[in-house]
């Protein structure tokens, strides 16, 4: 009798196994590439699907129905922050985990407001994916033992003061706007990409400056560049 999805054969316990269907969102095709590779190893994962874009990631999960999505944080149009919060919208039980070479620090409480189930840092992957992958799908968070000491200590109320000066203060979607900036995009181009209004970026940079202590448009691009540049390499 054939396999049907859902199923496989597990050799060892010669016995079926029930197989998560994973969506890997990531606009790098290497990276995504890599990471079916590494699930794809995993007894109970499947990689069912890619996107490169959070529009794609939207239609393959309306029509995969996948058990996980995994996303990465930076991508051209809306970022991994906002398919998080759609998807969250439109699909409240699903499990996502976010695969980035972003500084944890910085981005994981946001994914985890935003609805993610979990962070995992790339050059971690290799190593955690699996854990990360399973507990996720079991309902719980996966963030690493670091972060959950430092969150730990913020409810406490041991608040780093660095993370109050720095671009930790922006809002997720003025830091989205900060990064876009950094890599060299204008005004008009980053509307374009995030649907969203002229005047509405305007309105985005100017809160930016405001918080970060920027006199001009200047002190803004140097600054973003500069965060952009200290950023892993993908």
């Amino acid at each position: 009798m054939g396999m049907y999805k859902g199923e496989k054969m597990n050799t060892a316990a010669n016995s079926k196994t029930k197989i998560y269907e994973v969506l890997i969102v990531d606009d790098h095709p290497i990276v995504r590439q890599g990471l079916r590779s590494l699930i794809d190893q995993v007894d109970d994962l499947h990689v069912c699907g890619e996107a490169g874009s959070s529009g794609e990631a939207l239609k393959s999960l309306a029509h995969l129905k996948p058990d996980l999505m995994l996303v990465d944080i930076s991508m051209k149009g809306p970022d991994g922050l906002e398919l998080t919060k759609s998807a969250r919208a439109l699909y409240p039980e699903l499990p996502i985990l976010v695969v980035s070479m972003h500084d944890e620090s910085l981005y994981a409480e946001r994914v985890l407001r935003a609805g993610a189930s979990g962070y995992i840092m790339k050059e971690e992957v290799a190593q955690n994916i699996t854990e990360a992958a399973h507990k996720v799908l079991n309902g719980d968070i996966y963030i690493s033992d670091h972060m959950r000491q430092k969150i730990l200590r913020g409810v406490a109320g041991q608040r780093s003061n660095a993370a109050a000066t720095s671009v930790g203060r922006l809002s997720d979607r003025e830091l989205e706007v900060f990064r876009l900036i950094g890599q060299g995009l204008g005004t008009r181009k980053i509307a374009e990409d995030l649907h969203l209004s002229i005047k509405t970026i305007e309105t985005y940079r100017a809160h930016i400056k405001e918080k970060l202590g920027l006199q001009n448009a200047t002190e803004l691009v140097r600054q973003a560049v500069q965060w952009v540049e200290q950023q892993p390499a993908q």
